[in-house]
């Protein structure tokens, strides 16, 4: 055998930690940009992976589902949809989640609102969701079907109501998680559960009208079933959708932030 020399292993970026009295925006800025290079550092396809793991699930599923809903010709555009916005939900949720435990030491080194750290921990999910975005107008522009600009101005704003809802989402876990550990391995299973309660690999059309509406009342449908509606089919949904989309977003940022309220002054005790 020939043995070859190993070089030393790249040491790991650490995150800088903030000075005393930095502006907010600066911080947030530093925190991201930390965040960002720790994930992929050393890595050889960097923010690739990031899109690589959507994508390998939507090739197990579309070989497995394409069979069953033949018929759907905008089944497997749909399905990419879903499932890259699934994606996002479930990967922003379950780091903002630890988000005040994995990065509650920066708390005693320098003053600044915790909040931060809950927000800025879901900033790679956002990135990614971005990119992926860009991707699916450019792949429906080359098809020949580009959404209508009346459809983009709706397909982002849902998007900005999809960030609120996992903020949140992630301002209550995080503080709740640093008293109940358990919060992490119960959200695992509401997580997996959600994502067959969501229609992302079924229309949701198979089901009866009756149960649309508990479907709708888990936040991801709602965003989900609405992008697909101005991107794939052209179709913008009605006033009182929106309206409807608007309140579960505010009942669950609010809901997220009285939370916060009530539980981060002690935070620091549980750390």
């Amino acid at each position: 055998m020939i043995a070859f020399p190993i070089s030393a292993a790249p040491r790991p970026v650490p995150a800088r930690r903030p000075r005393p009295g930095a502006h907010p925006l600066g911080l947030v800025w530093t925190l991201v940009r930390t965040d960002f290079k720790v994930r992929y550092h050393g890595t050889v396809a960097g923010f690739l992976w990031a899109l690589l793991k959507p994508f390998t699930m939507f090739v197990v599923l579309l070989g497995v589902f394409s069979f069953v809903f033949a018929s759907d010709r905008h089944y497997k555009i749909n399905l990419i949809v879903a499932l890259f916005l699934w994606d996002f939900f479930a990967e922003a949720t379950k780091v903002g989640l630890t988000s005040l435990h994995a990065k509650g030491y920066l708390l005693t080194k320098a003053r600044f609102p915790s909040w931060i750290l809950v927000v800025t921990s879901v900033s790679n999910a956002v990135i990614t969701l971005g990119v992926f975005s860009v991707v699916i107008v450019a792949f429906l522009g080359l098809a020949g079907r580009p959404p209508s600009l009346a459809g983009l101005g709706f397909f982002i704003l849902y998007l900005g109501q999809y960030l609120l809802m996992v903020v949140g989402f992630s301002l209550a876990t995080s503080v709740l998680f640093l008293r109940y550990r358990d919060l992490n391995q119960v959200w695992e299973v509401v997580s997996q559960a959600g994502f067959f309660v969501a229609p992302i690999i079924y229309p949701l059309g198979i089901l009866p009208e009756r149960l649309h509406f508990y479907l709708y009342v888990w936040p991801p449908t709602p965003v989900i079933q609405f992008s697909r509606m101005v991107l794939v089919d052209g179709v913008l949904p009605s006033t009182r959708a929106h309206l409807f989309l608007a309140g579960v977003t505010a009942v669950t940022l609010a809901a997220g932030i009285l939370i916060f309220r009530r539980h981060a002054p002690r935070a620091a005790e549980y750390l």
